[in-house]
């Protein structure tokens, strides 16, 4: 495959707006001229809207997905020197908020397909364990029965990362509604993005949704009352009110990335030097909706520099490192299976700005480096 000036750009920003730009801008208007910024009803209209979604009693919009985690934790009864067992394989937001609440993050591993692996949770358990965090990572679904088993059988919570799941299902039930509650983010690039940060907390416990209540706004209750200690963490109406729109149209968003992974593995699946994601049809028990396209591959970086100079961006997720790599943390564990993934995995393109002939171009280079290559 010859160079080329074609771009494929990993994300494409810019096309968030333009696309539907006097929508946006209408719905700007309409809560700028009200004066109505804060805890106003655009925000009580998009929780009740994902409620509805979500098929769960409470949603709470927060200012962003890291808030949301602490906000969950906090409200489902973690503390200080606990331990909650989150995977290596996420973003350090998801341990991270283990830490601040004064709990201890302990790293488990995943399995081929990303997920954090249940036989390495169940190793993991020890008298001070108080909760399991899996990530459902990438638009996918763990296996909730496994962990919940393991839950059971020791008596833990179970809080849910979903920041890059919302609308992906296991056995019919959707990612963020398994555990004491779920979280999700809203950052621009995610399957449901605003245009800044954002985020939201769900439960279907009464107790807990009181907690999430107070939390995220000062410890206030719902006469202003100061409760508790809190924080302020609130979704803004501006942003809420963009989400309410982008929710009406959501599933032929999830349609088309679902699409688009179909289109790379009926491209790629033949190649040995690939492991790719499940695909849309693989698993029954599975609806990935496919927030990144993460795959491993022989060779990565060469074949990532090719890519690269053919016009296509990829990344690593993390900046190349899992949590247990982050040295400057203190981590002691190493996760065999996600140690020896990070030396060959990488996010293709995969996002709804994407073409048939984008996608078609990306895997001409795939076939040409290998092809080159061997």
């Amino acid at each position: 495959m010859k160079t080329s000036q074609r771009r494929v750009p990993f994300f494409n920003y810019p096309a968030l707006f333009e696309k539907h730009e006097e929508e946006y801008l209408s719905i700007l208007r309409g809560v700028m001229r009200r004066g109505a910024y804060i805890l106003q009803k655009d925000l009580r209209e998009f929780e009740e809207s994902l409620a509805r979604y979500l098929g769960v009693k409470h949603v709470f919009g927060v200012a962003d997905g890291s808030n949301a985690l602490t906000i969950a934790l906090l409200a489902s009864g973690v503390q200080r020197g606990d331990e909650v067992i989150v995977p290596s394989h996420t973003f350090i937001a998801s341990p991270a908020a283990i830490h601040w609440i004064g709990a201890v993050p302990v790293l488990a591993d995943c399995l081929p397909d990303k997920m954090i692996d249940p036989r390495s949770v169940e190793a993991l358990v020890t008298a001070k364990t108080r909760a399991i965090m899996p990530v459902q990572l990438n638009g996918r679904t763990a296996d909730m029965d496994a962990l919940q088993a393991i839950a059971d059988k020791h008596k833990l919570l179970l809080v849910e990362d979903a920041a890059q799941a919302l609308g992906s299902r296991f056995k019919d039930r959707f990612a963020g509604t398994f555990g004491a509650a779920g979280t999700f983010s809203f950052y621009p690039a995610k399957l449901l993005g605003c245009f800044g940060d954002g985020g939201a907390v769900v439960t279907n416990d009464d107790r807990v949704a009181a907690r999430i209540f107070m939390l995220r706004d000062h410890g206030r209750d719902p006469e202003g009352i100061v409760r508790q200690w809190g924080m302020n963490s609130r979704l803004d109406n501006v942003q809420a009110a963009l989400l309410t729109h982008k929710l009406k149209s959501f599933e032929p968003e999830i349609q088309r990335r679902r699409a688009i992974a179909s289109l790379y593995h009926e491209r790629l699946h033949g190649l040995s030097q690939l492991l790719l994601p499940p695909s849309p049809t693989a698993d029954p028990s599975h609806f990935d909706v496919y927030q990144n396209y993460e795959i491993e591959a022989d060779r990565r970086d060469g074949l990532r520099a090719h890519l690269d100079r053919c016009g296509v961006s990829t990344i690593i997720q993390w900046s190349g490192q899992p949590v247990h790599q982050l040295e400057a943390l203190g981590f002691r564990e190493r996760p065999p299976y996600t140690e020896a993934m990070f030396k060959r995995c990488f996010l293709l393109p995969m996002n709804t700005t994407l073409s048939d002939d984008d996608v078609s171009y990306v895997c001409d280079g795939i076939h040409a480096y290998y092809g080159t290559h061997g």
